[in-house]
């Protein structure tokens, strides 16, 4: 069977969707003037999972097409990151993050094992990820702040992302990690659709 049109539909409507993944989110941040309900573990920990991904992928030299989204993402997070730290009075923390990150990059493509290693462990650390965020909304009990349609985006690319997997490089970890963060993401999206405060709440 044919995939390459569908191939090519999963490949560029993940692009355009994760090319404005994150800004739904940054709007919702910058009309509150509040990280409330954010997990900022859950960020750092997505950052960190995104970097072994995208490195992992080009290590190997997988086509573009099968990554190219994660530096966007990667950036995106970064911006989300200085806002949500520039509204928890945080901002100087950013440095110290930049540094580590940085260094933490430019360690893991020092030798085969330690990219393939890094790799085995980014199912768990994305989906801590996704789990420090739904610790925070069980805490919090509100998800005034966390954009829905940042999270339902998430978990359309992911999807996509299973099948583009299926049918080009057909790597095992890499579709372990897509099935985990597509059930995951679906579950994040669906507690902050429960801990949204409704009209009547904030009366």
């Amino acid at each position: 069977m044919d995939y390459g049109l569908p191939l090519h539909i999963a490949n560029f409507s993940t692009l355009f969707v994760c090319a404005v993944l994150k800004f739904p989110q940054m709007f919702v941040l910058f009309r509150a003037k509040s990280s409330a309900g954010i997990s900022l573990n859950s960020l750092l920990l997505e950052l960190l999972g995104f970097i072994v991904f995208v490195s992992y992928q080009m290590y190997y030299d997988y086509p573009p097409p099968t990554y190219l989204e994660y530096p966007i993402l990667i950036a995106q997070d970064v911006i989300l990151l200085l806002l949500i730290l520039h509204y928890n009075g945080n901002l100087k923390q950013s440095l110290l993050y930049a540094a580590v990150f940085v260094g933490g990059w430019k360690l893991l493509t020092i030798e085969k094992w330690v990219i393939d290693l890094a790799m085995s462990l980014c199912t768990f650390i994305s989906a801590g990820s996704k789990l420090a965020q739904l610790l925070c909304l069980w805490r919090s009990k509100n998800s005034g702040q966390v954009s829905t349609l940042t999270w339902a985006l998430a978990s359309y690319t992911c999807l996509a992302r299973i099948f583009t997997t299926v049918v080009t490089t057909g790597d095992t970890r890499v579709l372990v990690r897509f099935v985990a963060m597509t059930i995951l993401n679906v579950w994040v999206t669906l507690a902050v659709m429960y801990y949204k405060p409704t009209a009547k709440k904030q009366d």
